[in-house]
């Protein structure tokens, strides 16, 4: 009998904890103060209804054998006095020793979940009453258990994440389906985000940026440079082109200026001469240096783009010129439209690039990912630098919100309501609960027989 009432309680108990770590309570219509709400299945079902029905056959099952041991006991009882043989103190004490473990057992699965027969006894409706603390106690299981960096990073590397992803992202297949849902988060984003909103931030970062940073010596060593390397000789090439044709198709204009500004007591026909002598000799001047690369001209240009290329790194007054421009030029609403409308052009022709599932874009991305699944799949070294990083990622995740995760599981369980919760656990491991009071009579029995067999034999 004392193996029946010792295995009940601690198995009750036992199994209650287990139940509530293992069982999967569904908090899904937990609210942050309102209680466990239903949880309903396929077809208008309610789980936790047929999860009752079931305790409350279990729970006639095992009453069922109590009330055996109770009919058998009363018979032995009653054989034994009517003078029956030895076999009825056998009978007795065995149906007797069943009812004690039957009892001691409906005691603890009962003391989890509510007081038995509504008496105010010590320690019990354990779960009612101590339903903040095991929610307490979950969280910081869950946190050592769960939540440690040894096991997260032990589990990573386990795992082998990185072969894995090399080998998944090498599938055709999921690298379009990655590809394509990319596409869709970066259309989302994209429209999500407003116009306005992008253009002043980029404008502003764009102004900032300039405003922060002297732009003189930056030009000036480019300038270098390029002076340097004859880069400029194309531009000098094409000035020089366009002068001469221009001077070609307007050197009447040019003539008429000459004339226009030669004083007022000179002949007219000096004036005409004197303009045509100056247009032959500009016409003839940029010919030459057109077509001449060694021209004296083009030398005068060289030095003075590099005197202004050594001006700008060095000489104060110069440098102080030219912030002075750039700021004008900041400031002007043209250029602030051009920055504004930049954003526009970007996000319209990514968006468009994102839909066309034959976009350079996505066709690259597909690649991509192709490329990289096959490294991932082949690379030791590139495996160990993405398992590496994701065991980085993912300790610094549960070390930096461990105490969060768990005091989310803590708070959820206190806000449930402390009898749906009896109630919503006792469907979930209420059945398997029965079997301990089945057990508990059957074992009570088993050991009652014992029990009175060895004292039968030591009287004897």
């Amino acid at each position: 009998m004392a193996t029946g009432r010792a295995s009940g309680p601690a198995r009750g108990y036992g199994a209650g904890a287990a139940g509530m770590s293992a069982g999967g309570i569904d908090a899904g219509g937990a609210g942050a103060g309102g209680g466990v709400g239903p949880a309903i299945g396929p077809a208008g079902v309610d789980p936790d209804a047929e999860r009752q029905r079931g305790v409350r056959r279990m729970k006639l099952i095992a009453t069922g054998f109590l009330l055996v041991a109770t009919v058998v006991y009363a018979l032995a009882r009653w054989a034994q006095a009517e003078g029956a043989g030895g076999w009825s103190g056998y009978v007795a004490a065995a149906a007797e020793a069943g009812m004690v473990g039957a009892l001691a057992d409906w005691f603890a699965v009962t003391a989890l979940f509510r007081r038995p027969l509504g008496l105010p006894i010590p320690h019990t409706a354990i779960i009612p009453t101590k339903k903040d603390a095991l929610g307490a106690s979950l969280g910081d299981f869950v946190g050592e258990n769960f939540l440690s960096a040894e096991v997260v990073r032990a589990r990573l590397r386990s795992v082998g994440i990185g072969s894995r992803l090399g080998g998944w992202l090498g599938e055709p297949a999921n690298a379009d389906r990655v590809t394509e849902q990319a596409a869709a988060a970066l259309r989302g984003v994209l429209t999500v985000l407003r116009d306005s909103d992008v253009q002043a931030v980029v404008s502003e970062a764009i102004t900032r940026r300039a405003d922060a940073q002297e732009v003189g010596p930056g030009l000036g060593r480019l300038l270098e440079r390029v002076v340097d390397d004859g880069g400029h000789h194309r531009m000098v090439d094409l000035v020089c082109v366009r002068a001469h044709d221009w001077l070609v198709e307007h050197g009447d204009s040019v003539m008429d200026a000459v004339q226009g500004g030669a004083p007022g007591w000179t002949p007219r026909f000096v004036d005409r001469k004197v303009g045509e002598r100056v247009y032959k000799e500009l016409l003839r001047f940029v010919t030459e240096m057109r077509d001449s690369p060694g021209h004296p001209a083009r030398g005068a240009v060289d030095r003075f783009l590099g005197d202004f290329a050594v001006e700008l790194q060095s000489d104060p007054d110069t440098r102080a010129r030219v912030e002075r421009l750039k700021k004008d030029l900041l400031a002007r609403g043209e250029v602030q439209e051009l920055i504004a409308s930049a954003w526009g052009a970007v996000r319209g022709m990514v968006v468009s690039a994102a839909q066309d599932e034959q976009s350079e874009l996505r066709l690259r991305t597909r690649s991509s990912l192709l490329s990289l699944g096959g490294r991932l799949a082949t690379d030791g070294r590139l495996q160990e630098k993405v398992d590496g990083w994701l065991e980085e990622a993912a300790t610094y995740l549960v070390t930096t919100y461990r105490d969060e995760i768990t005091s989310l599981i803590s708070e959820t369980v206190a806000g449930w309501d402390a009898e749906q919760t009896s109630r919503k656990v006792e469907a979930h491991v209420g059945r398997d609960l029965q079997f301990i009071r089945i057990n508990g009579t059957v074992v009570g029995a088993l050991a009652g027989l014992v029990i009175y067999a060895l004292s039968r034999l030591a009287t004897g």
